[in-house]
C-alpha cells in the first residue's frame, strides 16, 4: 500500500477531528448504505478488533524454505479466516494462493480486493510481539504487523458483508472479498488465478489510500554489485563492511558500517559529518582496533521515502570525507554518494528525474545493500510516474551507472534493472461513487481522485481503484516497525466499506 502524491498537505490539517467528530453529510449516501453503516459499528465494532487480533496472530511472511501450502502460518491464517466467515453466514472457497469470502447471489460482482501476507518485522523494535494485538501500549492505537496492512482491512469488509447480511439489503451483485496470499513477494500465483476467475464488473482494492487511487506509480528497481576486491594498503583505514535494510519496500532504519584502522582524525572528521544530521542517530563503538558505526533512522514504505529517515544513505554521506579503498564496501560508499544521496527524487542519478502534473515525481529509496554470492549488491526502488516510456528511462540509468564507471575507475561486477508500468484508471466508473461515500463519511467536501507512490493488486484487474484504509495525510505505517491503525480508522473504515459495497452492488 501506498501514500497520495497530491492531496496530502490540504486535508492533513482537518483529517484527525473528522475522525473523533460527527459530520453534516455532504454528498448523500443511500438510506441503505447509512443505516446498514452504523449498525455494523453498533453491532461488530468489538467483534471486527477482535478478529484482527486472531488474524494478526499468524506470521504470514514468505519463505524461501517453506512453500505456502506447507507454511502453517499460512495454512493456520487461512483456517480461521475461512471458520470466521462461515460463522458469519458468508461462503468462504480456499484456491491455494487465493481465498474468496462471498456475499449474494447475483450474476454479476463487484471484487474486493486485498491481501493476507505480510512483510518481515525485527521483534527487537516492538513493544510487543509484532504478531499479538497491542491495544494498550498507546491508547487509541492498534499495534501488530498487518493491522493497516492488510488484516486490518480483511476484518472490516468481513463484518460490513456480515451487518448487509443481517439487515438484508437488496444487492444487485455478488460481492467477493478476494484475499490474496503472496502480495508483498510474488504475483505470479495471482496472475494464474485470473487467467481462469470470472472477473467482476468492478474492482476495488482495500489496500491503498483514500479517497480514491486512481493512478499508481510503478514498482521498478536498480540493483547494483560489487565484487570484492583486495585492499592495497592494509595498513591504512578501508571500509570492510558496509550493509543495511531488511526487505526491498521498506526504507530502512538501520546501516552499519566497520573500519579497520581508523585514525583518531577520521573518526572525528566522521563524527562532525554526522553530527550534521541530528534526524539520525550515529552509534561508534571500537573492537580490536575496528571502528564499527551504526545509524538509525525512521523505517517507512518505499513508496513514501518523505515518510522515513533513510539509515543507509545518511551512513554514506557520513562517510563521504574519505577517499576510501575500492573494494566492495568503499565502492559501495562511493557510488552512493555519487550518484543516489540523501534526496528522494533521484536528482543526482543522470538524468532520470522527472515528474508528472498529477501523479507527481519519480521517488528512489535506497532499501537494502546486503552481501550476497556476487559480492556486495544495493537495491535501489524506484517509484515511476507516467511521463517518461520505460525504454528511454532505462537508457539513462545504464548511461548514468556507465558514466560513473568510466569517472570513478571502479568497475560494478552486475546491474540489474527492473521498470514496472505505471497504472491509471481515470474512467472507471466506480469513481464518482466511491467519492460519495468518503465525501459522505468525513465531510471533506472537495475530495478528489489521488495518485500513490506504489503498487498494489489493482494493476492486474481490469478497472480497479483503492478505497482505503489509510486516510489521506496520514504516514501510512505498513511495512514500518510500528505499524498500526487507529481504533477511530478502523471504525470509520467499518462504516465506509460497509456503504461502499452497497453502493457499489446496486449501480
Amino acid at each position: 500500500m501506498e501514500y497520495p502524491v497530491k492531496f496530502r498537505s490540504k486535508v492533513a490539517r482537518i483529517t484527525a477531528p473528522l475522525l473523533l467528530s460527527p459530520l453534516v453529510a455532504v454528498a448523500n449516501v443511500s438510506p441503505e448504505a447509512q443505516n446498514t453503516a452504523d449498525y455494523a459499528v453498533k453491532r461488530y465494532e468489538t467483534a471486527m478488533t477482535d478478529t484482527l487480533a486472531e488474524l494478526v496472530k499468524f506470521k504470514t511472511v514468505a519463505r524461501e524454505d517453506l512453500p505456502l501450502e506447507k507454511n502453517p502460518e499460512f495454512t493456520g491464517f487461512k483456517s480461521t479466516l475461512c471458520g470466521t466467515a462461515r460463522d458469519l453466514g458468508l461462503e468462504c472457497e480456499d484456491h491455494g494462493y487465493v481465498v474468496i469470502v462471498a456475499l449474494g447471489q447475483g450474476e454479476e460482482k463487484i471484487g474486493i480486493v486485498t491481501h493476507g501476507d505480510v512483510q518481515p518485522a525485527n521483534p527487537a523494535k516492538w513493544k510487543k510481539s509484532p504478531f499479538e494485538l497491542d491495544r494498550t501500549s498507546e491508547p487509541g492505537k492498534l499495534i501488530a504487523r498487518g493491522s493497516e496492512d492488510d488484516k486490518g482491512p480483511i476484518a472490516t469488509a468481513l463484518y460490513a458483508m456480515k451487518a448487509i447480511k443481517d439487515k438484508g439489503v437488496p444487492m444487485q451483485r455478488r460481492v467477493e472479498l478476494i484475499v490474496y496470499l503472496a502480495e508483498e513477494s510474488d504475483w505470479g500465483p495471482l496472475e494464474a488465478f485470473l487467467k481462469d476467475y470470472d472477473m467482476p464488473a468492478y474492482n476495488i482494492t482495500i489496500d491503498a489510500n483514500y479517497p480514491v487511487v486512481t493512478a499508481e506509480k510503478g514498482w521498478s528497481e536498480v540493483r547494483a554489485t560489487f565484487a570484492d576486491a583486495a585492499v592495497a594498503d592494509k595498513n591504512k583505514p578501508y571500509l570492510s563492511e558496509f550493509h543495511g535494510g531488511y526487505f526491498r519496500s521498506q526504507v530502512p532504519d538501520e546501516a552499519h558500517a566497520s573500519i579497520v584502522n581508523p585514525t583518531a582524525e577520521l573518526e572525528k572528521a566522521i563524527r562532525a559529518r554526522a553530527a550534521a544530521h541530528p534526524q539520525v542517530k550515529f552509534e561508534f563503538a571500537q573492537n580490536d582496533g575496528v571502528l564499527q558505526i551504526t545509524a538509525r533512522g525512521v523505517a517507512t514504505h518505499s513508496s513514501e521515502p518523505e515518510h522515513g529517515i533513510n539509515a543507509i544513505a545518511f551512513l554514506a554521506d557520513a562517510l563521504g570525507n574519505q577517499d576510501w579503498p575500492a573494494n566492495a564496501a568503499g565502492a559501495m560508499v562511493r557510488y552512493i554518494n555519487d550518484l543516489v544521496g540523501t534526496g528522494i527524487v533521484a536528482e543526482q542519478f543522470g538524468d532520470i528525474a522527472y515528474r508528472d502534473d498529477f501523479m507527481g515525481p519519480m521517488t528512489g529509496a535506497l532499501t537494502m545493500v546486503k552481501a550476497d554470492d556476487k559480492g556486495l549488491t544495493s537495491h535501489l526502488n524506484l517509484r515511476r510516474p507516467t511521463g517518461k516510456s520505460a525504454e528511454l528511462l532505462d537508457k539513462q540509468i545504464r548511461s548514468a551507472l556507465d558514466n560513473w564507471q568510466k569517472q570513478t575507475g571502479i568497475q560494478m561486477a552486475e546491474v540489474g534493472v527492473h521498470l514496472g508500468e505505471p497504472y491509471r484508471a481515470d474512467d472507471a466508473p466506480q469513481v464518482e461513487p466511491l467519492l460519495k461515500v468518503f465525501r459522505h463519511f468525513t465531510g471533506i467536501k472537495d475530495a478528489g481522485p489521488v495518485s500513490i507512490g506504489g503498487s498494489t493488486n489493482a494493476k492486474l484487474l481490469p478497472n480497479a481503484v483503492s478505497f482505503g484504509p489509510s486516510m489521506p495525510g496520514k504516514a501510512y505505517t505498513g511495512h514500518s516497525e510500528h505499524e498500526f491503525i487507529t481504533v477511530d480508522q478502523l471504525r470509520l473504515n467499518l462504516k465506509m466499506y460497509t456503504a461502499m459495497m452497497i453502493e457499489i452492488a446496486n449501480l
